[in-house]
């Protein structure tokens, strides 16, 4: 399960922790990587990437939506925003009924979804507007210093 981490990361900005899903059974079946730093209004802003497989379920649940996935008709439409990934193109949408208090975007990179979360929901002009590129930690061929911050309480829980 790829774990993303936009890199280089955008100034101000920390890793503020990791998470998976899975079991002893069936290994990871998702992972996120939780940022922190500056809103593009006021304050702070947090920003999680999960990479899952389809049915998990796990950013579905961050992102406020019932089902494990994003739903029928998300990708109706031109994409919203592109990121990189791996050197290639990929579209995301924002994704509907979610909370007022975030912006969700949502689109497959692998084989897999890919999440991009972000509150306060201002702050998901930084997933459009900042040309992210992300790159995957399991990867052998990088040297990455990664700053940390303090634990994101939106891996505690909090949705």
């Amino acid at each position: 399960m790829p774990v993303w981490i936009p890199w280089p990361l955008p100034t101000g900005w920390l890793v503020t922790g990791f998470a998976e899903a899975g079991d002893e059974r069936t290994g990871v079946r998702a992972s996120v990587v939780a940022l922190s730093g500056p809103s593009v209004t006021h304050g702070p802003a947090d920003l999680l990437l999960i990479a899952e497989e389809p049915g998990v379920g796990l950013g579905a649940g961050f992102a406020g939506l019932p089902g494990p996935d994003p739903g029928a008709g998300f990708d109706a439409g031109p994409p919203h925003a592109k990121i990189d990934i791996r050197g290639h193109p990929t579209a995301l949408w924002c994704a509907g009924r979610v909370p007022a208090d975030r912006a969700v975007y949502v689109g497959e990179a692998l084989g897999n979804w890919i999440w991009t979360i972000a509150w306060p929901a201002e702050a998901g002009c930084f997933i459009a507007l900042s040309n992210l590129s992300l790159r995957d930690l399991r990867d052998q061929d990088q040297a990455m210093i990664l700053p940390f911050g303090a634990f994101s309480p939106r891996l505690g829980g909090e949705g």
